[in-house]
């Protein structure tokens, strides 16, 4: 198929795609952009601006202090709007801090609820944040960190020795989806607990946390969900472990009185346990209108375009002869691809440089394609893959 059969089939694709309507509630400042990081960072949703003005004007501006009566339970509120897109129940989420922080929490939490363990597991290639936070933890508590050798897999490993599991649910790198329920029921085999890493999936994809038994997990809200540049992270925990959790960083919007002042540490009851300062409103504002706009478009239409995007990429890879490394299966890759070249870096600089393709580079020869559902065309998947075999060939 030559180029141009390509971008014909992409816009036949793209004239009969029943969300092709969802990118018109964005900011698009160049309609000629084709946008291929959202994998990263979402784009701004129009009903963003829209809160945050209002919020800036009625509730700070006018409100002032008064405001704090609607915003002391925000992160809770918007918790439980999230709540439905991950399979889970109002109780159990909660939106605050950054994915770090939140997977530090849970960490020190899920130690401790396992005494006599001597080790926390994690992959050496899993994304940074989530290894550090592992190393830190495990030298607090006098563990052992435990990573599959080379060539081999957590679901390879022993787990009996481990309190805890960090594990991603999509890889960063190749988009693969790990086994949510067969790897979580591995675990508790083991009697280990496990924290998913959702980033990559929540908004992408469609998750049920409660039919695979799910322990903990985190989050970002910044990607698929569009919540803005540092938008506020995500914590879930279980209904039935919530109140076994021992809050390792207090703060005093944990606190179940928090303007007791003089009163003793009492965490909240429930899921709010897990807060600590005062929240950013802006932020968590603007993180809800992302997610609203993934409830309001349901996530098995979401879901269904991302693998369709994905599909048309691997065609696109096919017919130009670009090697890519993501699962050729839908139904076990996310939402971007990976491919692969020795110069990757330099040819994702000049897709931006010289044909207005902003795509993303991962060490060390991986150019990662986001395709976002709601805002990502099939015409801008065909471009970026003809440009980038235009550049290869040369």
């Amino acid at each position: 198929m030559s180029s141009d059969q390509l971008l014909n089939r992409a816009f036949e694709l793209d004239s009969a795609d029943p969300l092709a309507h969802w990118r018109d509630r964005f900011v698009i400042d160049d309609p000629d952009l084709s946008y291929l990081d959202g994998n990263s960072l979402g784009m701004l949703p129009r009903s963003t601006v829209h809160r945050i003005h209002e919020v800036m004007n009625d509730e700070w501006g006018l409100g002032l202090i008064r405001s704090w009566q609607k915003w002391l339970n925000l992160p809770l509120v918007v918790g439980n709007e999230l709540a439905p897109l991950l399979g889970a129940d109002d109780g159990e989420v909660v939106v605050h801090d950054s994915t770090s922080i939140n997977l530090h929490q849970l960490l020190h939490a899920a130690v401790r609820l396992r005494p006599g363990r001597t080790a926390i597991a994690v992959d050496a290639y899993e994304f940074p944040t989530d290894r550090y936070a592992v190393e830190a933890v495990a030298r607090e508590h006098g563990l052992d960190v435990i990573s599959p050798p080379a060539g081999q897999r957590l679901d390879e490993i022993p787990l009996d020795e481990c309190a805890v599991i960090v594990r991603s649910l999509i890889d960063y790198r190749t988009a693969e989806i790990a086994d949510l329920v067969g790897f979580t029921l591995r675990a508790h085999e083991a009697g280990a607990l496990v924290i998913w890493d959702l980033s990559h999936a929540v908004g992408a994809i469609e998750l049920d946390l409660h039919a695979a038994d799910v322990d903990m997990a985190i989050g970002c809200t910044y990607k698929y969900l569009n919540g803005g540049p540092g938008a506020p992270a995500f914590s879930y925990v279980r209904s039935n472990l919530i109140s076994d959790i021992d809050q390792p960083i207090r703060g005093w919007f944990g606190q179940d009185d928090q303007f007791a002042m003089d009163s003793a540490w009492s965490p909240k009851p429930g899921i709010g346990r897990l807060m600590i300062g005062t929240p950013s409103i802006l932020a968590l504002e603007a993180a809800r209108c992302g997610i609203e706009l993934s409830s309001e478009a349901g996530m098995p239409a979401i879901a269904a375009k991302g693998r369709a995007l994905t599909d048309f990429a691997h065609e696109c890879c096919d017919e130009l002869r670009l090697d890519s490394v993501s699962p050729r299966d839908a139904y076990i890759r996310g939402s971007h691809i990976a491919i692969r070249h020795s110069d990757a870096k330099e040819i994702t600089q000049r897709l931006e440089r010289d044909y207005s393709v902003i795509a993303d580079y991962r060490d060390p020869d991986l150019i990662r394609l986001g395709c976002s559902p709601l805002t990502t065309r099939y015409g801008d998947v065909a471009r970026a893959t003809i440009h980038l075999a235009s550049m290869v060939r040369q």
